[in-house]
């Protein structure tokens, strides 16, 4: 019996032992988060689209005449004035033809200025019967003739004058000149061997597709006065400057359901280029007093978009929203935040519904 007892007593002191030992229950992990207040921001609503730098005006360079390049007057690559002397060629042969058909004039006019003596002396000598009327009007015919031939031999002058003024190729626009398509001492043909290629740069254009869901929307935007463009570009540098839309194309493209639509810039610091691809973003509209979050707490679930809450008692909540659009580093938001809560921006991959969170 005492045996008995002694066991039962062992037995209990055991049990005790064991549970003065067992672990403390875990406590709940707190996750460090970054928070940020839900706000009202102006949001514009744009057409975005990639475009293509052209120049307002493109002209090739070429020789009028053809002759030899005697000098060129500047530097390939530089910007030039319209009127500015480009090219020289070698001006002899056109000046010995202007005086050639100088001399030929004045042959012309003394021939012109004696038939029309003769045919005013014929004229009174009829008038007394001492020449037929027949030798009258022979004189009169040749003075007439005469006249003619003085004309076309002025014509001849003005061209040959012509030809040695186009001998010195001025720059019909300005802008700047590409590279240099023909050197001095060449030999060119009239209206044949471009010269050289001259792109405006001040103002430039910028061309981009409208796709024809968006067309109606530019078109009444456009309607009712100027329509603010701005462009990004290749190396997301933004244009300071903003440009207007300045032309809507007359028809759909059939292929592509696009109308092409064209910008003009200034472009005083040359920041837009011939040729360059840009991020094309057309204004027509702002909504003002738009709730937004900023885009990098906006996350995608199996239901949709969501965003973790914070409030007061530290505890991150799960609220699904209604996306809006971007607008630069925020989000509009259609439904599902009001303004000033908190919601997380950075730590969301370690959260969980109702994980309590450290405001850092």
């Amino acid at each position: 019996m005492n045996i008995r007892i002694f066991h039962t007593a062992v037995i209990g002191s055991l049990m005790a032992f064991a549970a003065c030992s067992k672990p403390p229950a875990p406590q709940p992990t707190v996750v460090p988060v970054k928070l940020a207040p839900a706000t009202k921001i102006s949001a514009p609503l744009t057409i975005e689209a990639n475009g293509v730098v052209e120049p307002l005006q493109t002209v090739t360079v070429a020789a009028q005449v053809g002759g030899t390049i005697d000098t060129v007057e500047f530097r390939e690559g530089e910007d030039v004035t319209a009127g500015q002397v480009l090219f020289r060629l070698d001006p002899r042969p056109f000046e010995a033809a202007l005086r050639q058909a100088e001399a030929t004039l004045a042959r012309d006019e003394a021939q012109a200025d004696n038939a029309k003596r003769d045919a005013d002396r014929y004229k009174t000598l009829v008038e007394k019967d001492y020449v037929t009327k027949s030798q009258a009007d022979q004189a009169a015919s040749a003075a007439t003739s005469a006249a003619a031939t003085v004309l076309a031999s002025k014509a001849a002058v003005d061209n040959a004058r012509l030809n040695l003024n186009y001998t010195t190729v001025r720059a019909p626009i300005s802008g700047r000149t590409g590279r240099l398509l023909i050197r001095r001492g060449n030999l060119v043909r009239p209206n044949s061997d471009a010269l050289v290629v001259i792109n405006q740069l001040r103002p430039i254009l910028v061309r981009f597709p409208v796709v024809q869901h968006d067309f109606p929307s530019l078109q009444r935007r456009y309607a009712k006065g100027n329509v603010p463009v701005r462009v990004v570009t290749a190396d997301s540098g933004r244009v300071d400057e903003a440009g207007m839309l300045g032309f809507l194309d007359n028809n759909v493209d059939s292929l592509t359901g696009t109308v092409t639509a064209k910008a003009r810039f200034a472009n005083q610091a040359n920041g837009l280029w011939p040729g360059e691809y840009v991020r094309v973003s057309v204004e027509l509209s702002v909504e003002s007093n738009a709730l937004a979050v900023p885009t990098r707490a906006v996350l995608a679930g199996q239901e949709g978009s969501y965003v973790f809450v914070v409030g007061n008692d530290h505890v991150a909540k799960i609220r699904p929203i209604s996306v809006g659009r971007p607008i630069g580093d925020f989000t509009t938001i259609d439904k599902g935040v009001a303004i000033g809560e908190q919601v997380v921006i950075d730590g969301q991959s370690r959260l969980t519904p109702n994980a309590r969170v450290d405001v850092k």
